[in-house]
């Protein structure tokens, strides 16, 4: 699971690799450098290098489950390996360098990538492949066309798919978590608005929720570089929509089809405030702005009394261990209404990391077959399910008659608790891969139907979540996460999107803290984003926006 967030926070928008290529757009099989023109089946195994993230959690990528693949899709891998520190590292040298595999299964390409690459003739088109040698995707693709124009490219060829990871809870992952017991304690309701929210700090900080008589409470707190851990995240949302928080595009909404930066916008001048006023009283620790998720824990897990009020993060667990009882005290905040009457959660639904798979032209015919062939099975439930988890009688097995699901309704498996628990994993991709997990497969999972169990979280999560649906902006309202960049425009817009959001989060934190004043430097910060071409950035997102409009109509 929390690799599957770590994932929803990688960017889809990064500078364009520098390299030359001959240009090979034909969407056919078979045109791959050393091309050897075979197409048929074949006894011998085919053989594929291929580049994949391993996951420290997993001891050995020869496991039963690569085994699995290759015995069911008649290939032999041979991998090239990076980790979750240097996977993006790793796989630009190797596409700088020239010397890149016939595969990738952890790629992590942007759209703006994948258009540069494709274009270059160093990705192949997948469309034709898919239709002949992926009848498993291609029935997928029928009956969810909004999957395949998600993956689709301005130009109408597919170069790269992804892990659809439908997660509900994760589409809506910016929450703020409150100690409940500690409102019991203080006879407080759960706030509603934002000067609700206040007056419960006001009350967190000086009235000795925790009973210790000494005032060690800290009323909020968050992290950076952590799945939603910003506070300024959930906290604007009462003022103007922020998708921040590390997202592809932070900081952008559409307003009657016109793409916007919300944070230049007068409510974000508002939400600055209300939080300049928070941290004015001393209601905002001031480490917020500073520490990782590590000090977060700290607070969190805190020897002896509970101290942590609220806090901004993707899942309660990932601040108080699942080992800590305290992190049962905890519950999520609905969003809450502001002085206007804006009362919006952040949304992060997309199609996931979009260009996970691709093919090179360093495969030949038979080659990308056999790979398709493979990414077909491995878009299948027992192919996603063993990327997951592992081959089927390892860590899961089939659900009894009497367990049920999140939603109340007969669980397809159980996973053994013991896998939940391990630390090393000796047998599938640890979610390194290509797959699909729609809402109905995440959601298939057996669990206990006691939400304060070890073993029903996933359900407390999904119970937590449902105070969150239905306070999204509306859709023409959301800046796409899964958006193609064109090739000319990707690189700069990669480069204005850096600065301007560099830009944004430094004037935030300055603001917040008191550096500068609200009232007499706003204008001279609006003023700023003309050094940044922000004009030009938004020309681009809005070609982008209005060509992905067209490409659904």
């Amino acid at each position: 699971m929390k690799k599957t967030w770590r994932i929803m926070a990688g960017v889809l928008l990064t500078a364009a690799l520098l390299m030359s290529a001959c240009s090979k757009n034909d969407n056919s099989a078979g045109q791959g450098k050393n091309g050897a023109g075979e197409g048929g089946e074949s006894q011998t195994p085919v053989k594929l290098s291929a580049f994949i993230n391993q996951s420290p959690n997993l001891a050995n990528l020869n496991n039963p489950f690569t085994k699995l693949v290759e015995e069911k899709t008649n290939v032999q891998l041979s991998f090239t390996v990076g980790t979750p520190n240097d996977n993006n590292d790793k796989r630009n040298v190797l596409m700088a360098s020239g010397d890149y595999p016939e595969i990738f299964l952890s790629g992590n390409f942007t759209p703006a990538e994948q258009m540069k690459f494709g274009k270059q003739g160093v990705f192949l088109p997948l469309n034709d492949l898919i239709d002949q040698y992926a009848p498993n995707i291609k029935g997928i693709f029928e009956e969810r066309p909004d999957l395949r124009t998600a993956v689709t490219s301005s130009d109408g060829n597919i170069y790269g798919m992804p892990q659809v990871n439908e997660c509900y809870h994760c589409w809506y992952a910016q929450k703020l978590w409150i100690n409940q017991k500690w409102l019991d304690n203080l006879g407080l309701d759960m706030p509603t608005t934002t000067e609700e929210y206040a007056e419960v700090l006001r009350a967190f900080k000086t009235k000795d929720p925790n009973g210790n008589g000494i005032a060690d409470e800290v009323p909020l707190s968050g992290a950076l570089y952590t799945w939603h851990g910003d506070i300024t995240g959930f906290l604007m949302n009462p003022f103007i929509y922020n998708n921040g928080d590390g997202q592809s595009f932070s900081y952008i909404r559409v307003k009657d089809g016109q793409v916007q930066l919300s944070a230049s916008q007068p409510e974000w001048k508002d939400g600055l405030g209300y939080l300049a006023s928070l941290y004015k009283e001393g209601l905002i620790d001031p480490q917020t702005f500073t520490q990782n998720q590590e000090g977060l824990q700290q607070l969190g897990n805190n020897v002896g009394e509970t101290i942590l009020g609220s806090f901004a993060i993707g899942h309660v667990q990932m601040a108080v261990a699942a080992t800590d009882e305290r992190n049962q005290d905890y519950v999520a905040v609905p969003p809450l209404k502001g002085p206007n009457g804006v009362q919006l959660s952040g949304y992060y639904k997309s199609v996931g990391n979009q260009g996970r798979f691709a093919i090179t032209d360093k495969a030949n015919e038979e080659q990308q077959i056999a790979a398709i062939k493979m990414l077909d099975y491995l878009w299948t439930e027992e192919g996603t399910r063993g990327q997951v988890f592992s081959v089927e009688g390892h860590s899961w097995s089939k659900a009894t008659s009497d367990q049920l699901n999140v939603n109340g309704q007969p669980a397809s498996y159980q996973v053994d608790p013991s896998y939940r628990s391990e630390t090393i994993h000796t047998d599938g991709w640890d979610q390194a891969g290509p797959d699909f997990r729609p809402r109905d497969r995440f959601e298939s999972e057996a669990v206990s139907q006691d939400i304060l169990s070890p073993e029903g979280y996933e359900l407390r999560l999904v119970m937590e979540t449902n105070k969150y649906e239905g306070f999204e902006p509306k859709e023409d309202e959301m800046f796409p996460i899964d958006i193609f960049i064109s090739a000319e425009d990707g690189e700069k817009a990669a480069q204005f999107k850096a600065t301007i959001e560099d830009y944004v989060r430094s004037n935030m934190l300055q603001f917040i803290t008191g550096h500068k004043d609200i009232q007499k430097d706003w204008d001279s910060y609006v003023q700023g984003f003309g050094g940044l071409k922000l004009t030009d950035y938004l020309q681009i997102l809005q070609s982008a926006y209005d060509a992905d409009l067209s490409k659904m109509k």
